[in-house]
């Protein structure tokens, strides 16, 4: 699905690109099985080896990484993400039944901010857009500005980022927007222009994204999708709430062919009351921390099966800003008469103001940004560390570094999608990386720009290292402390190996009997693989 080089590449069309992981892992030591459970009594022994004979060393070690309070029982919430995998449907969202804006209401004015994207942050402008046409880039290239830079809302429409009846408690996360992509949907069509008309909560996400550019799409094509927000801090009146959203714009329209740009996230936080009828402060923005923060993807034909062109490159800033907290617009004076706030009767506006808000309880806005992360990508149940940290921290624990090395920001090739969605967030595979490995994931441009570094010899030398062993688009390595290159292979490689059934003449990778993912269980051989190469090499 993905050509050998960044560049022109089609959709994903087959069906292993979407795979659903089954269930039991390939496992061979009963030891290392038995190790995910403590027995602390004889009877718990007993249940334990009367596991053993019914689920074999396989089975139970599954059931372990499931059984999360090792009670060797699954409650329901333990087996909600096999039984979502299976199916490919989550729990109904409890939506809050629409409560009508008050005319009189607070309003609130946010202003838009945008910095264009650098053309020279794509990959295309080292060779100054060979082959790429003009009109391909029309749209970027005349974006250089919001199109609404202020608009006035009103402070009950945020209304929208309020918590359900069940989620109250700081730290509880939810989604506002639910992704409607799961195994069996795909990816929505690449051949549109315009957005669908949005509904429900969508209709304020919509409106404050078009301030930017008047085709913002709030359901993306792939995966990660919709929008998720958590409770950092809250007292008796407020909530400060932090929020992440995954939309994209089509910049194009006829007769050119579609244009896709797509930020790598929209975040940021609301303070509002509990009642929605006052809004304190409301930030949203692209996060730019990093050297690569948009991904791009162009179609050179009208059809769904046409050559796509894909690129990124660095957005400096796109985001808006409440100008302050919401107010009145309609007063009454001690006499009960009705004042226009914003002449105030007398030809100035009046100042209004406003009390500290102290919390009771709260959260650091990193540990709610890591639950929202979590909420998008379950495989980040296991922590990913910027590619320096993880090092240190490998050393540190004594323990190999679990590096996942990729071209794009989302990522939206084929295989980074596949590997996020299935493998990498499957219980067996989070036990094992979460017992032996230190993990990192990072982009090509930054440990390119890392080994330029001539500051850092040691930090350019584990780039170098991992650069010589990268193939696009995806590579995932083992690596000691030192920087050292002890196994690794190829996402579309690794996707094709276990494409195959067992049974076919010539498969590379064997698999035990039973019912189970050939690529949980080929990750899982891969990583063991590594620590047995890791033994190896420091024998040396």
């Amino acid at each position: 699905a993905v050509d050998s080089a960044p560049g022109r590449r089609r959709p994903p069309s087959r069906l292993r690109d979407q795979v659903l992981p089954r269930c039991p892992v390939h496992q061979t030591s009963c030891e290392r099985a038995t190790s995910v459970v403590t027995i602390h009594t004889s009877q718990k022994y007993l249940d334990l080896l009367t596991f053993v004979r019914t689920l074999g060393a396989e089975g139970l070690f599954l059931f372990s990484s499931l059984d999360t309070d090792h009670d060797l029982y699954l409650s329901p919430e333990e087996f909600k993400p096999i039984a979502e995998k299976l199916t490919g449907i989550t729990p109904p969202v409890d939506y809050e039944e629409e409560v009508a804006h008050d005319p009189n209401g607070e309003t609130l004015t946010l202003e838009a901010k945008m910095q264009p994207l650098l053309l020279d942050s794509m990959t295309k402008s080292k060779d100054g857009f060979l082959g790429v046409s003009h009109s391909s880039l029309g749209g970027l290239r005349s974006w250089k500005s919001p199109v609404v830079p202020s608009s006035t809302f009103s402070a009950s429409q945020f209304r929208v980022f309020l918590p359900p009846k069940n989620k109250v408690e700081v730290g509880d996360t939810w989604w506002v927007i639910p992704s409607e992509l799961n195994i069996f949907t795909g990816y929505l069509p690449n051949n549109r222009y315009h957005p669908p008309s949005p509904k429900g909560k969508e209709v304020l996400i919509h409106s404050l994204l078009s301030m930017f550019h008047p085709r913002p799409f709030i359901k993306s094509r792939f995966a990660p999708q919709g929008a998720v927000a958590c409770i950092r801090a809250s007292n008796d009146f407020y909530y400060d709430i932090v929020f992440r959203i995954h939309a994209e714009f089509q910049l194009n329209d006829v007769p050119d062919f579609p244009f896709w740009f797509t930020p790598g996230q929209f975040t940021g936080n609301i303070v509002l009351s509990k009642d929605a009828s006052h809004v304190r402060h409301f930030h949203l923005y692209v996060p730019n921390d990093r050297s690569l923060n948009v991904d791009m993807e162009w179609l050179y034909g009208a059809s769904e099966s046409s050559n796509m062109e894909v690129d990124i490159g660095y957005l400096p800033q796109m985001e808006l800003q409440s100008t302050g907290p919401s107010t009145p617009s309609i007063i009454m004076d001690e006499e009960g008469n009705v004042i226009d706030s914003r002449d105030g009767g007398g030809g100035e506006p009046i100042q209004f103001v406003f009390e500290d808000i102290h919390w009771t309880s709260e959260l650091s806005r990193q540990e709610a940004a890591r639950r929202l992360d979590v909420t998008f990508y379950p495989f980040k149940k296991v922590s990913y560390l910027p590619f320096s940290e993880a090092f240190k921290r490998a050393e540190a624990e004594n323990k190999l570094v679990h590096s996942i090395l990729l071209w794009g920001i989302t990522p939206q090739h084929c295989s980074g999608r596949t590997l996020r969605e299935t493998v990498l967030e499957s219980s067996p595979v989070l036990a094992l990386l979460n017992q032996s490995f230190i993990s990192s994931w990072s982009l090509v441009r930054e440990l390119e720009n890392m080994q330029a570094n001539e500051h850092n010899h040691e930090l350019s030398e584990k780039a170098r290292l991992h650069l010589e062993n990268y193939n696009f688009p995806v590579e995932m390595m083992v690596a000691l402390p030192n920087g050292t290159i002890v196994h690794h292979i190829n996402a579309n490689f690794f996707l094709d190996q276990t494409a195959m059934k067992p049974e076919e003449e010539g498969a590379t990778f064997s698999f035990s009997g039973g019912f189970e993912d050939p690529s949980t269980s080929t990750y899982i051989g891969f990583l063991k693989e590594g620590l047995e190469k890791a033994k190896e090499y420091l024998a040396q």
